[in-house]
């Protein structure tokens, strides 16, 4: 595939985005300025201004004396980048690659190889590019070549046509100023003073004499625009490996129009993901609306899996969330997070398959994508004596327990993450309470078992053992309570309740 670039450049960025939050400016000229070692630069200017004869670089104060109705706004670091940064991600349905020009800090190239045909060709996809950055508010220039070089030098220096030719790069540069190859000023400078004004006055020079009098930076710069050397884009995000986009020859508005082009994507992805023994652990499904808004919703599984009747169930849950406003052009979706998918081995009869059962993980998914993720919970043993210890939360539902769950002595059905502090009558030394007080109520124990001692882990923190009791009050309700240490004149000892038995 032939590669194709395209240069897009905000002629006035900060400008324009100031105009579309004040509007009345637009019969006012006005300048960003930035404090500059003890000065007051101009960093950026509007159109207005431009006419009046103030360009970038221009101290504020001569400035004011040239333009008297001038405005001056403070500008602040790093807003270009930020400005960019939002404009690159909505150029994202154009192109899978966008990438911000760090040389100017006002202009973004992307790869276009392979996506103006959708648009009808080259010439109606830069036009569909300029109608929407304009109706925004926007004054931009645009140019298409076969390197990212040669469409930055177009977009700018271009006087012909922005639609260069395949091959025809070379001759497009020969006619414009050595400042369209993106050198540092002391190149400029020293080329100016050899006269070198056009750069088709040393693009035919020995490489040997470029790279003596301008320096390796010179020479690279030269072949990236010519395409001899490969210029690596830097995407805003990375093209992840599992991604598919769905174009719209018109505006989708309705719930089934969003469930059919769920399906679509979903149907491509999980063709790639069972190719390669894969499943969604995580997808993401972005909409581009025609008015510049991004929509999104996430889905999460339990387990790796690639059945699209499943995933699609997980998507219609949400597709409430999304609002399609007039209309949706472009739906993304990502897999961020994947995992290998299990292919379970059929069987003629099985009698507890538990967690391994699809119907059961499919059947938490769909429960998960309602209530939300964190309402959902497993715990394996772990091999520890102290009981606020002796559990930890499963990452995934397939993994394994390295210990067997300890079923010598009865355990509560709900532990609390700390014991709460009670009050409590009983009889000494070993009795178990006669009543307790928990949270104001106060609860007479009808029937009552223990004690079972477990001793504090010393190697790990100091303290007291504990004396846990079983006990089931008037009311037949079961809870676990415990004294922390032994009873003593110093009365060093405390009661808490632990944990709730079903």
């Amino acid at each position: 595939m032939q590669k194709r670039f395209v240069s897009i450049w905000f002629r006035h960025l900060l400008a324009d985005w100031q105009l579309i939050r004040r509007p009345e400016l637009a019969v006012v000229p006005f300048v960003f300025a930035a404090a500059d070692h003890g000065r007051i630069i101009i960093t950026s200017v509007s159109q207005l201004a431009l006419e009046a004869g103030i360009e970038p670089g221009m101290r504020a104060a001569d400035a004011k004396a040239i333009c008297a109705g001038l405005e001056i706004l403070d500008d602040k670091p790093g807003r270009p980048a930020q400005l960019l940064r939002g404009l690159g991600d909505w150029c994202i349905r154009y192109a899978p690659i966008v990438s911000i020009d760090e040389f100017a800090m006002d202009s973004l190239l992307m790869d276009v190889s392979g996506c103006a045909h959708l648009w009808g060709g080259e010439r109606e996809y830069l036009k569909e590019i300029v109608s929407k950055f304009k109706s925004k508010g926007y004054t931009v220039r645009l140019a298409i070549a076969d390197t990212p070089g040669a469409a930055w030098a177009i977009s700018r220096w271009g006087k012909r046509t922005p639609l260069i030719p395949v091959g025809g790069h070379t001759e497009a540069l020969l006619s414009l100023p050595p400042e369209a190859l993106r050198l540092d000023d002391q190149i400029i400078v020293k080329l100016r003073k050899l006269g070198f004004s056009k750069i088709k006055s040393f693009i035919g020079m020995p490489r040997s004499v470029l790279r003596r009098r301008f320096g390796e930076p010179f020479l690279q710069r030269l072949a990236q625009a010519l395409g001899t050397e490969e210029e690596v884009l830097t995407p805003l995000q990375p093209v992840l490996p599992f991604q598919e986009r769905l174009s719209c020859m018109e505006p989708i508005k309705t719930r089934t129009g969003i469930e059919i082009a769920i399906t679509k994507l979903l149907e491509s992805m999980c063709k790639r993901l069972q190719e390669e023994g894969k499943g969604i652990r995580t997808g993401i499904l972005t909409g581009h609306r025609i008015d510049g808004k991004i929509v999104q919703i996430a889905i999460g599984t339990s387990a790796a899996t690639h059945s699209v009747s499943h995933l699609f169930k997980l998507f219609q849950l949400k597709i409430d969330q999304i609002k399609p406003g007039l209309g949706i052009e472009l739906f993304i979706l990502d897999a961020p997070k994947t995992g290998d998918a299990e292919v379970p081995q059929g069987a003629m009869w099985t009698a507890t398959p538990g967690l391994d059962d699809q119907s059961v993980t499919q059947l938490l998914d769909r429960v998960a994508g309602k209530v939300g993720a964190g309402v959902i919970h497993r715990y394996l043993p772990a091999t520890r004596y102290w009981p606020e210890r002796s559990i930890k939360g499963a990452l995934t539902l397939s993994e394994k327990p390295i210990a067997d769950w300890n079923t010598s002595r009865p355990r509560p059905t709900e532990l609390l993450k700390q014991p709460d502090p009670i009050e409590v009558m009983a009889l000494i030394p070993d009795h178990p309470p006669k009543f307790f007080i928990y949270k104001g109520v106060q609860h007479l124990v009808a029937k009552a078992d223990g004690p079972e001692r477990i001793e504090r882990e010393w190697w790990l923190d100091e303290g007291e053992h504990r004396d846990y009791y079983q006990v089931e009050d008037d009311k037949g309700q079961r809870y676990w309570l415990f004294r922390s240490g032994h009873y003593g004149a110093e009365k060093k000892y405390k009661w808490f309740i632990h944990g709730f038995f079903a």
